[in-house]
């Protein structure tokens, strides 16, 4: 069975992010050396704040612009880290390992392939 490639979406309160960035993401560097050694992991980023953001819309002819996210929302996408594992459950253990998993939350999503 061939590889399948994860988008772990570190994910957490808007109102806590600025609480535990800092120190999470001191800890994520084991984490990130570990995974890249080991070939598993492709890409990983922080996100700037959902403040920063620009949501873009097509509608007819039209592009609309606005600030900041898409949703109202408490929750905001702080980071991902792009993975390949043999199945979900290796991609789940290895999400439950991210410094993240212990204060905010990760969502594991397959990408499609292509």
């Amino acid at each position: 069975m061939a590889p399948v490639k994860y988008m772990l979406m570190l994910c957490s309160d808007v109102a806590h992010t600025e609480d535990f960035s800092a120190g999470i993401a001191a800890g994520c560097d084991g984490w990130t050396e570990e995974l890249t050694r080991s070939g598993v992991l492709k890409v990983s980023a922080g996100l700037r704040p959902s403040t920063d953001a620009t949501t873009v819309k097509v509608r007819g002819d039209e592009v609309l612009l606005t600030d900041g996210p898409f949703a109202e929302t408490k929750d905001q996408i702080g980071g991902f880290s792009l993975i390949e594992c043999a199945d979900l459950d290796e991609a789940l253990e290895l999400a439950a390992r991210h410094p993240w998993a212990s204060h905010g939350q990760i969502e594991v999503r397959p990408i499609w392939d292509s």
